[in-house]
């Protein structure tokens, strides 16, 4: 997803961007310090180029809102996120058709929250980029209610073992695949870590290994992953491995 942050405040975006990083998806992102910059980045495409503007409202010069407007008007607007200090312009900013209003200091949940909105309402931008990765990307084969899709094994964060399928997680949303957790550990032991006995984890996406306490192991250890609130139980077997793959080995 290519994003653009329009925000008069240096740290305002630079606050922005690193959360966008903690996501770990992949974002290209772009900065604009005012409407004018904003509106020379996106008219070079007709905004074809950008999927999602997180936009401030109270910045010198034009506002946010009237930038909104003008955003509406291009031949390929892209979605629209407000983040701001104020509450007070929801309204008007849902009557120009964001996708979603943020209030300053953002949490990165919330901001997760708006970005799975941004992809599931703005089918325009899937149908800009390709949906399927490219042959040679390794992915997933996904079959549900009819429908089969290509889960990029790069978007996969991790894969849970429940009774007699597979959870597939993503940072949008989670899978069900039929299939054996020891067969894709196997398959693609250089993408996935096992954890604990019914998890491997994206090797990429590990960011700390902690002190966690279970309500059925008792103390033990957990690893945070890029872009998810909630911690993974690291058995006790596999810790030295966790560990060696925080440290690049």
């Amino acid at each position: 997803m290519h994003i653009l942050i329009v925000d008069d405040e240096a740290l305002a975006r630079s606050r922005l961007r690193t959360l966008l990083h903690d996501c770990a998806a992949g974002y290209t992102v772009a900065e604009a310090a005012h409407a004018a910059d904003a509106q020379a980045q996106l008219a070079t495409s007709g905004g074809q180029a950008v999927d999602l503007v997180l936009l401030d409202i109270h910045m010198p010069g034009q506002d946010g809102l009237a930038l909104a407007q003008h955003i509406q008007r291009l031949p390929h607007p892209p979605a629209i996120v407000f983040v701001t200090a104020y509450a007070d312009h929801a309204l008007s900013a849902f009557e120009l058709d964001a996708v979603d209003y943020l209030t300053k200091p953002v949490r990165l949940q919330r901001l997760q929250q708006a970005l799975a909105k941004v992809q599931r309402a703005a089918p325009h931008a899937a149908r800009r980029r390709p949906a399927l990765p490219p042959p040679d990307c390794e992915a997933l084969l996904i079959h549900d209610r009819g429908r089969t899709e290509r889960v990029p094994l790069d978007d996969v964060l991790y894969l849970r073992a429940e009774q007699k399928y597979v959870t597939v997680r993503t940072l949008a949303r989670s899978f069900v695949l039929d299939g054996a957790l020891a067969d894709l550990e196997a398959r693609h032991a250089a993408h996935f870590l096992r954890v604990h006995r019914n998890t491997l984890v994206a090797r990429r996406a590990m960011r700390a290994l902690e002190r966690h306490h279970d309500a059925q192991e008792g103390e033990g250890w957990a690893v945070r992953l890029h872009g998810l609130t909630e911690a993974l139980p690291v058995s006790r077997r596999q810790v030295a491995a966790v560990r060696e793959a925080l440290a690049g080995g």
